[in-house]
């Protein structure tokens, strides 16, 4: 059977790679795992990326590398093309080889298609992280073993290896990585909301869902599904799905699922309601992100961890670097950094975890949705924004008439400003709203130089009341 025969999805017929040619898309984090992973099963593997930078030392005889334009004649010759994440499906060569006959993959598909283990695959438009790392200390502290990545951490091909039939594979899966998935078949799906996000990339925002759906379309009714019963949308997705639902709510009535009942997270069902963990153990801030820390309870309940377990493992968990992370203070000024808040509900979420006294930074590669969502947020709360980025006209014109917007050119400067716009006793947050490439290699470039601004600032504070 040749690999452009193409198995269809839920197929039986063993995977194989071994002597096929596979191009792999994006010299990047996963798309480099796919190329070890395919070619330690035997593929001949081409690494192609756009960016015209030296290629990474080869670590297979088997994988080689085309930088700069894609080639046509390579993408319509292979019997497989995977792509990474981050790269387009209608890139014009990825195109032209699905019109040639070749199936195209995402790194996740590809990956999936060789675990012996269980799938934990959590998505949703914020709160991914966060709650993956959450299950992933449920699961570890029941005695589980367990491997976290995805989205988050390692990629899912990096995990193979390891990969046996006691393992739970806890998979953060962006919108990018299911939108070309086939077969895969998470145990337990973790929906945990839906809003307007990478419309730069999906259009539109139906696009957008029919991508996060693709997460149910291979389960059974044996399978779960963990959907947050305060999301229309998602609780939505959740019905059409043939897997069994447990849900979870902060705000919405919930007689079935895990909610909080008196400071407590609760098990409740028709005729009884569990005690399982008090909220005095959450340490991460933010109502949002107690939302998440609810869907990590459910997946708990789901996977039989005790209640003691999941309680000490939320008493331990102090949140992930940028995600409401608390920096420091200089002087009487707080400064707190959320430079995962890469959409407008998320940037949102983070600007209502303030009473009063916030000046967010806000800015970057827009991604699309009304930056006019903010203004309710933003209105009695915040003294002022500061805008950086691509996006800073847009900021201006929308929210200018809410609150001041002030410009920066640097995070250098935008850090000044928001100190002095703050003080005395505020905050400063970054909270983009945005991605981050048009002045970073990623958000968590752009939290760890936000953080050495921060560190600069402190210090010359500190001399200037020193002298």
């Amino acid at each position: 059977m040749q690999m452009g025969d193409r198995v269809a999805p839920g197929a039986s017929m063993e995977f194989t790679v071994d002597g096929r040619r596979v191009v792999v898309v994006g010299a990047g984090r996963s798309g480099l795992a796919a190329a070890d992973l395919l070619a330690g099963r035997g593929a001949e593997v081409v690494v192609a990326d756009v960016r015209a930078s030296a290629a990474p030392s080869p670590t297979s005889a088997r994988v080689s590398y085309e930088f700069g334009e894609h080639r046509p004649e390579t993408f319509v010759s292979a019997d497989l093309v995977v792509l990474s994440p981050g790269v387009s499906p209608e890139q014009s060569a990825v195109r032209a080889a699905r019109e040639a006959g070749v199936p195209v993959i995402g790194e996740l598909e590809l990956a999936s298609r060789w675990l012996r283990g269980r799938i934990v695959a959590v998505t949703g438009t914020k709160g991914k992280s966060t709650t993956s790392v959450l299950v992933g200390r449920f699961l570890d502290a029941s005695g589980f073993s367990t491997l976290v990545g995805g989205n988050l951490g390692p990629a899912l091909s990096a995990q193979v290896d390891a990969s046996t039939p006691e393992v739970i594979h806890v998979v953060e899966a962006s919108s990018f990585q299911l939108e070309l998935t086939e077969r895969f078949h998470p145990w337990i799906a973790v929906l945990l909301n839906l809003s307007p996000d990478h419309l730069d990339r999906h259009e539109t925002v139906e696009r957008y869902a029919a991508a996060k759906a693709r997460i149910l379309a291979n389960q059974e009714a044996t399978d779960w599904v963990v959907v947050n019963a305060d999301d229309p949308q998602v609780l939505a997705m959740a019905r059409a799905g043939q897997a069994r639902r447990l849900s979870f709510a902060l705000d919405a009535p919930i007689s079935d699922g895990i909610t909080l009942v008196d400071d407590v997270i609760t098990r409740r069902t028709p005729s009884s309601s569990v005690p399982l963990v008090p909220r005095s153990a959450v340490r991460v801030p933010g109502w949002h992100l107690l939302q998440d820390v609810l869907a990590a309870v459910a997946v708990g309940v789901i996977a039989g961890v005790a209640p003691e377990s999941m309680t000490r493992a939320v008493s331990r968990f102090e949140g992930l670097e940028h995600a409401l992370e608390p920096v420091c203070r200089v002087g009487d000024v707080q400064f707190v950094n959320d430079s995962k808040a890469t959409n407008l509900d998320a940037a949102r979420y983070a600007i209502e975890s303030f009473d009063a006294g916030v000046v967010p930074i806000v800015g970057g590669r827009f991604k699309g949705g009304d930056w006019r969502s903010l203004r309710t947020a933003l209105a009695g709360r915040a003294n002022a924004v500061v805008a950086i980025g691509e996006s800073r006209p847009q900021i201006v014109e929308a929210l200018g008439g809410t609150v001041p917007v002030h410009e920066a050119d640097s995070m250098a400067a935008a850090v000044r400003i928001g100190f002095t716009l703050a003080a005395p006793r505020g905050t400063v947050l970054l909270a983009p709203a945005c991605a981050s490439f048009d002045m970073f290699h990623d958000y968590a470039e752009r939290g760890r130089r936000f953080k050495e601004e921060v560190e600069r600032l402190a210090g010359s504070v500190t001399e200037v009341r020193e002298q």
